[in-house]
């Protein structure tokens, strides 16, 4: 009995781990089955985008300064005191606005006794030829010696070399006079000013008393590397090398032309300086500031898709193209990238649609359900 048992007990064990077989064998096949392609079975939702050929520009990226095309220094040409400062610091100026007035008492007084010298300096020629006229007649019948007309003459010639300096003398001083009010030679804004009323100014200070930086029209000065020369003297040539400058922090963007390239490549570094003219009338550039630069050299017929759309493996750039409800692999070059779409050199032609959102449950083949991007998002 005992033995029979064993035999019993022995067939069942068996037939129990026969059956746990069967079924872990039926469930990883169902598992695998399930899993084998989870996508191929299901509806992935995407977002996508057409891809467009068109104009596209070819441009350059650097980083510039602006500068002024104008700026001068205000100093005093004569040592007086100021008795006028007519501008609010920082304040928009015309040229021939009038800045600074200053104590021009010593020099309207030295004119008036240059005008006394002038008003002397007549009459003594008045004399002088009267004095010319008689002796003229005199030797005429034999009455005087020919000496007395000749020495009035002379000293008819000395009064009028005097009149002469004296009008030099009272020219001179009304050219100083005009030193004692000072008016803006450019427009431009201007600082604020270094000395206030009452301040003795000299010739020989190196203070400015302020200074004026003509803000429109303004340069912005940046360096591209010499193998861009070429295109950018092409586009200059052609008048089509358009640049724009963005404001750090800024959305805003403020347009010029490209007016100068350097004589010469820097040696050290490779690269050469190019300078815009920027008309600025809405003043967004200001003299000193760092900006982002974008040189367009010319538009050219292209290939562009979102650069969201593009995706990186190791053979290199791809895209899912879509079509009839299936994602496909494409892969694609990049030519170049500009703000948020990228320009292709090869892979696409124009006018398919890319997934730009939802790639990652993506595979070769997967069936897609392409969704609409609402406003704004």
């Amino acid at each position: 009995m005992r033995k029979r048992t064993w035999v019993a007990l022995g067939v069942a064990a068996l037939a129990l781990v026969g059956a746990g077989i069967v079924l872990r064998d039926h469930w990883s096949t169902e598992r695998a089955a399930a899993q084998g392609s989870p996508r191929a079975g299901r509806v992935v939702p995407v977002t996508t985008a057409k891809v467009v050929k068109g104009a596209v520009a070819v441009r350059l990226e650097a980083l510039g300064s602006v500068t002024t095309m104008a700026s001068v220094a205000i100093k005093p040409r004569i040592d007086t005191e100021i008795v006028g400062v007519h501008f609010s610091d920082g304040a928009r100026v015309k040229r021939g606005d009038v800045l600074f007035t200053l104590d021009s008492r010593v020099i309207e007084a030295l004119i008036q006794q240059a005008e006394g010298n002038i008003a002397r300096d007549q009459a003594q020629i008045e004399g002088a030829d009267r004095d010319v006229r008689r002796y003229t007649e005199l030797v005429a019948k034999a009455a005087t010696p020919v000496i007395n007309l000749e020495n009035a003459k002379t000293q008819a010639a000395t009064f009028r070399g005097t009149l002469k300096a004296d009008q030099a003398a009272l020219e001179n001083l009304k050219v100083q006079l005009s030193y004692c009010t000072i008016r803006a030679p450019i427009s431009g804004r201007i600082s604020m000013a270094n000395v206030k009323v009452g301040n003795f100014v000299r010739q020989a200070d190196t203070v400015p008393l302020a200074t004026i930086n003509q803000i429109a029209p303004i340069y912005v000065s940046f360096t591209i590397p010499q193998r861009s020369l070429a295109d950018v003297r092409q586009a200059l040539a052609a008048e089509t090398a358009t640049v724009e400058a963005i404001v750090p922090g800024t959305n805003k963007h403020a347009a010029g032309q490209v007016t100068m390239i350097e004589n010469t490549v820097d040696p050290a570094t490779g690269m050469v300086t190019v300078r815009a003219t920027m008309p600025n009338t809405d003043e967004l550039l200001w003299p000193g500031t760092l900006v982002s630069v974008q040189l367009v050299f010319r538009k050219e017929e292209a290939v562009a898709v979102p650069s969201r759309a593009i995706q990186v493996s190791q053979a290199g750039s791809y895209v899912f193209v879509v079509k009839e409800g299936v994602a496909k692999v494409q892969p694609v070059k990049v030519a170049r990238v500009l703000d948020t779409e990228t320009v292709l050199e090869s892979g696409l032609t124009g006018g398919e649609t890319v997934v730009t959102e939802g790639q990652l449950q993506l595979n070769d083949g997967s069936k897609v359900a392409p969704r609409t991007v609402k406003a704004g998002s």
